[in-house]
């Protein structure tokens, strides 16, 4: 079985397994802190099942109707999944507010705290799982859902502490107010979550790689490479589609400049942590190139050599070649 569907897999079975014990818990107590947590498990559950289907959407491989690839699913099924944290902090937030108002008995405190210390500490093994597991294989539904479990740990601790709180000061009113704020909590990390996918989705640019990729280029620039422009960089999943326009000189013949290409190919896919496909429009180079073009022995120079431009983020997004910028 691929790391990946692996990795859902074993998060989907954990998840249903702490649902049913944190159910356990709130029949035992009746606490409404605890059934915030218990709440947000249900949330686990169904963005574990979505994000195993996106996953294995995901890895399909690119056909007729989906030249991209369909790793763009990964960014919906993190949609979701902030989508369904955020309403369920909703929830969880009108219901305390109620409770806070017209209070329930609450009991056996000490048995909930421990269940759900234990449920936290195993979504917290399973969540730094998740979100490495992610990382090393450019997975944005493994980071997003190790995250939700990272901040359903964070919750459960917070909930630990308030069950103790309320059971040495025998203040009721407590478990209603920690879980409004616990669901407060739980809404902000929906919204971030909502936030990051809905930028995949849109397109947007993510400068962080960006950046990285005009790195890669400067630092292993070669001569012929003159300048380079309107560069944009796209995430299907796991993949980088990546296109931009290279400036070389005019009188290079097809050969030589299909050459380059694949220099700059390799040298991108050899220095960046994600399968790369580069469109390279290729532009001639105009006598402005001059100034800060390296080639020596060229017979068409009008302008002595004055230094390079280095490359960097600003410079390279640019549509314009840089003499005229």
């Amino acid at each position: 079985m691929q790391p990946k569907k692996k990795a859902i897999l074993v998060a989907l079975c954990v998840s249903v397994v702490l649902m049913l014990a944190k159910f356990g818990a709130y029949f035992l107590t009746h606490s409404n802190a605890i059934l915030t947590d218990a709440a947000e498990s249900i949330v686990n559950v169904l963005a574990s099942s979505f994000a195993f289907y996106s996953i294995y959407l995901a890895t399909l491989p690119k056909d007729e109707n989906h030249p991209y690839g369909h790793g763009k699913v990964e960014f919906f099924s993190a949609f979701l999944e902030g989508c369904l944290i955020a309403i369920a902090g909703i929830i969880i937030v009108f219901k305390s507010a109620y409770n806070l108002i017209f209070p329930n008995i609450i009991g056996q405190l000490f048995e909930g705290a421990i269940i759900i210390s234990a449920t936290g500490l195993i979504n917290l093994l399973i969540g730094y799982y998740l979100i490495n597991t992610g990382k090393k294989h450019r997975s944005i539904t493994l980071e997003a859902d190790g995250k939700h479990l990272l901040t359903d740990a964070v919750t459960s601790a917070g909930l630990v502490i308030g069950i103790i709180l309320i059971y040495v000061s025998g203040l009721v009113w407590l478990d209603s107010a920690i879980s409004i704020l616990l669901g407060f909590y739980i809404i902000y990390s929906g919204y971030k979550l909502t936030r990051r996918s809905v930028g995949g989705l849109m397109d947007e640019s993510n400068m962080e790689l960006v950046d990285k990729i005009v790195k890669v280029m400067q630092d292993n620039r070669k001569d012929p490479w003159i300048d380079v422009h309107n560069l944009r960089a796209q995430q299907y999943g796991a993949d980088l589609h990546i296109d931009c326009h290279f400036t070389f000189p005019y009188y290079f013949d097809l050969n030589q400049v299909h050459h380059e290409i694949s220099l700059i190919d390799k040298i991108v896919n050899t220095h960046v942590a994600h399968d790369t496909e580069l469109f390279i429009h290729a532009d001639p180079c105009l006598p402005g190139c001059c100034h800060y073009c390296s080639m020596e022995n060229c017979g068409v120079r009008q302008h002595q050599f004055t230094g390079h431009i280095p490359w960097n983020t600003e410079n390279a997004t640019k549509n314009l070649k840089h003499f005229d910028q």
